[in-house]
């Protein structure tokens, strides 16, 4: 696969369509554009973009990462339930092992996700839109 084939791959989602935008208010992705985009230098790859519950935001903090606190100087407003939010790869296969993950924007998540987690395992996380 050529770089611009690999590039344009890197925007697609995990069925491999056009990626689609996770949220933007607040906004998300590791460029802050509301993707989920996948970028080699984002250690933790924040391309799943999961529906925030309270249970998954309460055990994410357990773990380390308080993405309920606001923090103004990063123009972070904290997330609560409801919101959506491109989260690290790895904080979600976590989760699944210990029964938190959360739901999973099939649309918005990147189709990266797929070298770590099967598209029938996200399927049992999928958020279905009504």
């Amino acid at each position: 696969m050529n770089k611009e084939s690999q590039k344009n791959n890197e925007h697609l989602n995990v069925l491999g369509q056009k990626l689609e935008v996770c949220s933007c208010k607040p906004l998300t992705g590791w460029f802050r554009d509301g993707y989920c985009k996948y970028d080699s230098n984002d250690g933790g790859n924040h391309s799943i973009c999961c529906i925030m519950d309270d249970n998954f935001l309460k055990y994410s903090k357990s773990q380390g990462n308080d993405l309920i606190t606001p923090m103004p100087m990063y123009s972070f407003p904290g997330l609560k339930d409801g919101d959506h939010w491109c989260i690290c790869l790895d904080r979600w296969r976590q989760a699944l092992l210990d029964g938190l993950a959360p739901m999973v924007i099939l649309e918005a998540t990147n189709i990266k996700v797929l070298e770590s987690v099967s598209l029938e395992k996200l399927k049992e996380y999928q958020f279905n839109k009504k």
